[in-house]
């Protein structure tokens, strides 16, 4: 039932969002790469998806590092990077829009 999914496209997309600098697109390629068995292209993926502040994809890698599939050497670079990311979103508008979420119970 529904529309047939095109995982072709489906791909292609997550290509195009992740060469723009979409980090959850990047984070699913890594997922992708992960279920074919090339457990190297995933790692490149969520180091990148890290670096852009991504949350699970920064899990991933420490999880990478603790397998052995990623240096101590990257990992502190995605962990400055996953910081420096975090902390450029930070705002005085942001912390007022989430403090007015929390009271109105939306988060």
């Amino acid at each position: 039932e529904g529309v047939e999914k095109d995982e072709k496209k489906e791909l292609r997309h997550l290509e195009e969002a992740a060469i723009i600098g979409h980090p959850f697109a990047r984070h699913v390629l890594g997922v992708t790469e992960q279920r074919k068995g090339r457990i190297d292209r995933a790692v490149k993926h969520w180091m990148i998806a890290a670096k852009l502040g991504d949350d699970d994809s920064l899990e991933n890698v420490k999880m990478a590092y603790r397998c052995g599939l990623v240096s101590k050497e990257d990992l502190a670079s995605a962990l400055r990077a996953y910081q420096a990311a975090i902390d450029a979103t930070k705002s005085p508008q942001r912390d007022e829009g989430e403090t007015a979420c929390k009271r109105l119970g939306l988060v």
